[in-house]
């Protein structure tokens, strides 16, 4: 599963993934730098790795990762072809959420695409081409459909009501997933890959005294999102790009700590694009290894058992499971085991966020 950085050209987007990967995505002030996607695999940042590390001293800590795609910039017009608008769409539908990326910050320096800064009239421009884009390839469906609904098929006719309620809330620029049953998005949403129901992040990226307490264009994004389902936190790129050229830990703490954050923005947007994509990470701890595994929320434990192996999986007879809280408050799985707080789950057993698992199996 991936997550593509979008938005304007020149919000941001390429020093923002580079900070991410800590790759050498260009990035550069003028529009259509990016053209192909960039692609880069990075960890997620996890205290709690660190922890079961300091408490084991395994041999190895492996993390979870994330897949993040930096895409090229959008212009008015992309749903017609403008600018790279053919090529920004197509890389986009391959995503499964998207950070939308704003430009919150004022610099004479950095040129924007349409001459002013408004974070909400980009913001427009681009959810108003996944639109039109979204649109066209509705149209395009129900045009076949309805040539074999001459055959009576009840499936089609099921498909051509779906399909036509998606077209009228795209219209009305105001699609709801809720609205759809699991079958409805499987059977008939899913498959044609609509940027509009794609989870989304909205990231502004703000000047370097906003980075705290945010400015006016944050708080014009903040209100106009205020009733909607999608989550919006600040970063300052300029911030990531100077704590991406210190050399050690301390250096990046020490520089963190002169500016009163807690954290570097980088981190905290992996933990949230991991978080928009639904995932959630289980441990296996040993000397050999500690690991997180990369799941989906709700996943059982049956699924948990088959990102390690299809072995685990075919063969599966129970879970040990342990919550991180206990592996820590008793400092140990023998410790664990003595308090009587270890369990053994079955198949159907829903994974919680940080438990500590053993999988016994049979093959």
């Amino acid at each position: 599963m991936k997550v593509g950085i979008v938005g304007l050209p020149n919000v941001g987007k390429s020093t923002l993934f580079n900070c991410l990967s800590q790759s050498k995505a260009q990035s550069e002030n003028y529009p259509f730098c990016t053209i192909d996607p960039n692609v880069s695999i990075v960890n997620v940042p996890d205290l709690r790795l660190d922890k079961l590390s300091n408490l084991i001293s395994p041999e190895k800590v492996i993390p979870t990762n994330v897949k993040i795609v930096d895409i090229a910039g959008l212009v008015k017009g992309a749903s017609k072809g403008e600018g790279l608008g053919n090529k920004f769409l197509s890389n986009i539908r391959e995503t499964d959420a998207i950070i939308h990326v704003l430009r919150c910050f004022d610099d004479p320096n950095i040129v924007h695409v349409d001459g002013k800064i408004n974070p909400l009239s980009d913001k427009e421009v681009v959810e108003y081409e996944l639109i039109l884009k979204d649109i066209e390839i509705v149209d395009k469906r129900l045009d076949k459909i309805k040539k074999t609904l001459r055959s009576g098929s009840n499936e089609s006719k099921k498909e051509i009501e779906v399909l036509q309620k998606v077209k009228l809330q795209l219209e009305n620029v105001s699609v709801i997933r809720s609205d759809y049953s699991d079958d409805q998005f499987e059977d008939f949403i899913k498959p044609l890959e609509l940027i509009s129901f794609k989870p989304i992040l909205y990231v502004c990226n703000v000047g370097e005294n906003d980075v705290i307490s945010g400015n006016n264009y944050v708080d014009q994004v903040i209100k106009e999102n205020e009733n909607k389902d999608s989550e919006i936190i600040i970063i300052s790129a300029k911030i990531e790009s100077e704590i991406n050229e210190l050399d050690s830990n301390e250096e990046k703490k020490i520089f963190l700590d002169d500016l009163g954050l807690e954290e570097s923005g980088s981190n905290k947007l992996i933990r949230a694009s991991y978080k928009l994509l639904n995932l959630h990470s289980y441990f296996t701890a040993g000397v050999k290894e500690v690991r997180g595994w990369t799941i989906k929320i709700g996943d059982t434990a049956y699924d948990a058992a088959g990102q390690i192996h299809t072995d685990f999986q075919k063969g599966f007879i129970c879970a040990e499971v342990i919550s991180y809280a206990d592996f820590v408050e008793h400092g140990s799985e023998v410790k664990v085991k003595e308090a009587g707080k270890m369990r053994l789950e079955g198949k159907e057993y829903i994974v919680s966020d940080g438990d500590i698992m053993h999988f016994r199996f049979n093959i």
